[in-house]
């Protein structure tokens, strides 16, 4: 791997990585010093912040699984640093990056320390049908996977996979 190919990018990521964390970690701890568990504000509406302290993974599966899904992050974390070499060079692919990591990294966090995760952002559509709610951490992974998606498609590296994948069944 070339040396200066990566480390320009360094920043870019630390930097998304600590900024995302630290909001993450701020509006949780916000929330859990301003709201008891199941308090919802405003009682209606569309978005609403409602404390729920979620010892599941997403979507509340696995719930009271804290030792496997806190391996199961960290093995995520370590795939993504080693993936880095494979990802094209690029602002957007290290954004994205540091996105997921902050992500991963907010919610292990609160795995660690808490034993669950907060989540707060709770968004009714009508009635009682809502999406699960979630969390800047959540978000962050979501945004950042959406971002790393564009830049992998900008690099052309799809393409190039593409064309191996023809010439090495020839």
């Amino acid at each position: 791997m070339q040396k200066g190919r990566y480390s320009r990018l360094i920043g870019p990521l630390a930097g998304t990585l600590a900024g995302a964390t630290s909001f993450d970690q701020l509006s949780k701890l916000w929330i859990r010093s301003n709201f008891i568990p199941g308090e919802s504000l405003p009682q209606d509406g569309v978005l609403r912040i409602t404390y729920i302290q979620n010892t599941g993974s997403a979507f509340g599966l696995f719930a009271h699984q804290n030792i496997p899904l806190i391996s199961i992050i960290i093995i995520a974390i370590v795939i993504i640093l080693l993936s880095l070499r494979y990802l094209p060079p690029t602002l957007a692919t290290s954004i994205s990056l540091g996105l997921i990591l902050s992500g991963a990294t907010g919610n292990l966090i609160d795995r660690i320390y808490l034993g669950y995760v907060v989540d707060f952002i709770d968004i009714r559509l009508w009635g009682s049908l809502h999406w699960y709610t979630f969390n800047i951490a959540d978000t962050a992974i979501v945004v950042g996977i959406i971002l790393l998606f564009y830049a992998i498609y900008r690099s052309g590296l799809l393409n190039k996979a593409h064309a191996n994948g023809e010439n090495s069944s020839d």
